[in-house]
């Protein structure tokens, strides 16, 4: 195995903007490559590009103004104040001369259903059990929402942040920066690709896996995946290439008419004239895997629409449990993901850096926790065998 250490590309591209300053003599103000031409340059995703220029701007090399670009900075933190984002550290020294608040900051989406009650309780309960409190606020799914959230959070003197952050396709450049500065956070259930941060969530290629192999072994063969997500977030993509994996494994062609997302399901009056709804009727697929338990009633309530009984005529098996929070009374096959303990976990690994200190980049936790496939009354044996 080769010892020789690569330099990450952000890193590089620090190099780059710290070298062209000295070599060209640039002067304070003077503008930077922006990022687009950056992305060329290194042929970088753009969140590469800018996990770079946050870390310039809170060295004080540059100073990012929105809307306008970069410019080499006079190397002055109080002349950048206005341009940067508002710096974690400043709440922090403001909350330690008040004393300890012993809150905890909660992002997300928003809370419609079981998985994010549960979430929820788990992190409640690992806060109580340390004498912290904790505050919710919801991003509905909105970057700008999100940023909001965290400064209104870093404002009431919160110690810390547990972030079920939006789509990584409208990355939050705020979570870089908390990131640079040392602010204690840990992402839930989604992370940004080639950031290192502390996050937890379910493993949910083998989630998909595990319910393509219990279809399988049913006799069903047209397996189709569904998704509502307005974009392919990170955990979607991780799910649909466990699907492919596990139809692959199995010497089966991938079939992309049963890959089915980007879409949204309205009213269920009006469900009979939504595409899928006629792609269930016509009877494509056998068996349904649908990312979230919504979905999974949605397709239930367009199918008995239809005529169809489950699990008589077609089989649904959604991630998480819509029907029930008790587990005795599950309904659904479903892929459980423990989202209580995902909660209790992600609270434990804040508390631990915020109590102990252990803010280092070296000392990262990526935890993923291994979900189980819960049978209920939605599967049965391919009715076409």
């Amino acid at each position: 195995m080769s010892s020789t250490v690569r330099t990450p590309l952000y890193q590089k591209i620090q190099d780059y903007i710290r070298d062209l300053i000295a070599t060209e003599g640039l002067k304070a103000g003077d503008r930077v490559p922006t990022e687009k031409d950056l992305m060329q340059l290194f042929n970088v995703s753009k969140i590469t590009v800018v996990n770079a220029m946050v870390g310039l701007a809170n060295d004080h090399i540059i100073t990012r103004v929105p809307g306008k670009g970069s410019f080499v900075s006079s190397g002055e933190p109080e002349e950048m104040e206005e341009a940067l984002p508002a710096a974690p550290t400043i709440h922090v020294e403001r909350a330690a001369v008040l004393g300890r608040t012993r809150i905890i900051g909660l992002v997300m989406p928003s809370i419609y259903d079981y998985f994010a009650i549960r979430l929820i309780e788990g992190v409640q309960r690992a806060l109580y059990e340390k004498g912290y409190r904790s505050m919710i606020l919801l991003s509905g799914g909105d970057v700008d929402r999100e940023k909001e959230a965290f400064k209104t959070l870093k404002e009431a003197g919160a110690e810390g942040l547990l972030v079920f952050p939006v789509d990584e396709e409208n990355y939050n450049e705020e979570i870089i920066s908390m990131k640079f500065s040392g602010y204690p956070f840990v992402l839930i259930d989604r992370y940004l690709p080639g950031v290192e941060t502390n996050y937890i969530a379910a493993d949910g290629r083998l989630g998909t896996s595990l319910a393509v192999d219990y279809l399988w072994e049913l006799g069903h063969r047209e397996i189709a995946i569904c998704s509502d997500s307005p974009l392919q977030t990170i955990t979607v993509q991780e799910r649909i290439e466990g699907y492919m994996d596990a139809l692959k494994n199995k010497g089966a062609l991938i079939n992309p008419a049963h890959m089915i997302t980007e879409f949204q399901v309205g009213s269920p009056k009006d469900s009979e004239k939504h595409p899928l709804y006629r792609y269930i009727r016509s009877r494509m697929a056998t068996a349904y895997i649908t990312l979230n338990g919504r979905l999974g009633v949605q397709i239930y309530q367009m199918a008995k629409k239809a005529g169809l009984q489950v699990p008589d005529d077609l089989s649904i098996i959604s991630f998480d449990d819509p029907t029930s929070i008790v587990e005795e009374f599950s309904v659904f096959t479903h892929i459980k993901q423990f989202e209580h303990e995902m909660g209790y976990r992600a609270a434990q690994t804040l508390l631990g850096i915020i109590e102990n200190g252990t803010n280092d980049s070296h000392k990262y936790t990526k935890t993923l926790i291994k979900p189980e496939l819960v049978i209920g009354q939605t599967t049965g044996s391919n009715p076409t065998i």
